[in-house]
C-alpha cells in the first residue's frame, strides 16, 4: 500500500478540514505521518490514553467490546471519511478508551493531534459539526444494537446479519458469532437449523442464501406458513 497521501485526497474524504492552513494540511499528509497497518493490528485497547483523532483514508477498522472471558461484540466499523466515536468521546471527556480498535483489513490512516483536534472543536464550526454528527449517528446505531441484543432472539439477529452481507458470504462461524456477541457453538447450531429449513446452504467458510424471503420473515419475526 502506498504511503503517499496528497492534501487533495485528504480533503476529499474530510472536507471539514478545509479551513486548516496549507502547512498544517501538508504536515498531516507527510509520509512520516501516514501509517500503513496490516490486518489484525491493534490500534487501541481499553483503559489506554487517547493520543489523537484518527483519519482513515483506506481500509476498515472494527471497534469491539470484550468480556473477561475473551468474547467480543462488534460495536461498529470505521470506514474512510469517518472516524471513531469512542475516540471522540475520549478526547472530549478526557477519558481513556472503553473498547478495542482493530484493523479489519490492511489500512492507511493518520492521526489528527490532540491539540489540533481541540483547536478545531473550539473554533471551527464545520469540523465541530462533523464530529457531533458522527457522535449522533453512532449513538443511534448503538441504541439499535442495544435494542437488538435486549429484545430480539439470536436467530432473528443472525438472519438479519446474513441478509445484510454480500453473497456468497465468506465468513467463519466464529466471525459471525463475534459480530453477534455470541459463541460459535450456538451460531453453528442455528446455521445448521437454517440449512435444515432450506434457508441456506453451508460449506467451509461459505454460506449461500437459498431463501431470502424466508430469512426476512424470520428476521422480522413473521410466522412462516
Amino acid at each position: 500500500m502506498e504511503s503517499a497521501l496528497s492534501p487533495r485526497q485528504l480533503l476529499a474524504l474530510y472536507p471539514a478540514l478545509g479551513s486548516l492552513a496549507q502547512e498544517e494540511i501538508s504536515a498531516l499528509c507527510a509520509p512520516e505521518a501516514v501509517a500503513n497497518l496490516s490486518e489484525g493490528t491493534e490500534l487501541f485497547v481499553e483503559r489506554q490514553a487517547c493520543r489523537g483523532f484518527p483519519l482513515l483514508t483506506s481500509g476498515t477498522i472494527k471497534v469491539v467490546k470484550c468480556t473477561p472471558t475473551g468474547r467480543e461484540m462488534l460495536l461498529y466499523r470505521v470506514e474512510p471519511g469517518g472516524s471513531c466515536v469512542i475516540t471522540s468521546s475520549c478526547l472530549l471527556g478526557h477519558t481513556t478508551y472503553t473498547a478495542r480498535g482493530i484493523a479489519e483489513t490492511p489500512l492507511r490512516m493518520l492521526i489528527l493531534p490532540k491539540a489540533l483536534f481541540e483547536k478545531l472543536i473550539a473554533g471551527n464550526a464545520p469540523f465541530r459539526d462533523f464530529v457531533f454528527h458522527l457522535l449522533a449517528d453512532r449513538i443511534a446505531e448503538l441504541m439499535l444494537l442495544v435494542e437488538e441484543v435486549a429484545f430480539h432472539r439470536l436467530d432473528q439477529r443472525l438472519a438479519k446479519l446474513l441478509l445484510g452481507k454480500s453473497e456468497p458470504i465468506t465468513a467463519t462461524h466464529q466471525t459471525l458469532a463475534d459480530e453477534l456477541g455470541s459463541v460459535r457453538e450456538i451460531v453453528s447450531r442455528l446455521l445448521k437449523g437454517f440449512a435444515a429449513q432450506g434457508l441456506v446452504s453451508l460449506a467451509r467458510e461459505r454460506i449461500v442464501l437459498l431463501d431470502r424471503d424466508g430469512l426476512k420473515q424470520l428476521a422480522d419475526n413473521i410466522p412462516q406458513t
